[in-house]
């Protein structure tokens, strides 16, 4: 990590299954943005099936590029404390200028909508096929992204309680 590179992913995997084994996961846990690559993805599934363990749902929530962009051009963070904002869904007071210290708003560069899409690029290179992956074992469940958190959340606890 120190040189810039990532981390191997059998010690990532190694690292999560032992986060899992604790015991405040005796009772079941979530894993939020892991595995991002098949082959994280199979080394988690050969780690998991050691313990007689296995992956019960994988989730996609489902929000399209342009509804990303547009949610993260729109973010604004303080230069001085580093409180974030969205010009649309949750706007400052005064325009540019941050409520909690006073300071300057910006639009962080990986914000801008050129890097949003980049970064969205290389996701959907390492996403699809884990789709595709999950789709195959017969664990992958969609949610709608574009709805509203809180309906996005039920949803989620929905497809957790089945």
């Amino acid at each position: 990590m120190d040189q810039g590179l990532l981390v191997p992913d059998e010690l990532v995997v190694d690292l999560v299954v032992d986060r899992v084994n604790q015991e405040d996961c005796k009772n079941g846990y979530v894993l939020d943005g892991f595995p991002r690559t098949i082959p994280q993805a199979e080394a988690l599934d050969r780690a998991l099936a050691e313990m007689g363990q296995k992956i019960d749902y994988a989730i996609d929530v489902e929000v399209p590029d342009e509804n990303i962009v547009n949610r993260m051009s729109g973010r604004r963070a303080c230069v001085d404390c580093g409180a974030t904002y969205h010009i649309v869904y949750a706007p400052t007071a005064k325009e540019g200028i941050c409520d909690k210290c006073g300071g300057e708003l910006i639009l962080r560069d990986d914000d801008k909508p050129e890097t949003v899409l980049k970064r969205l690029g290389v996701y959907h290179e390492q996403t699809q096929p884990l789709i595709d992956y999950y789709t195959e074992a017969g664990v992958l469940r969609e949610v709608d992204g574009t709805i509203d958190i809180n309906d996005v959340f039920a949803a989620i606890v929905q497809i957790l309680g089945e």
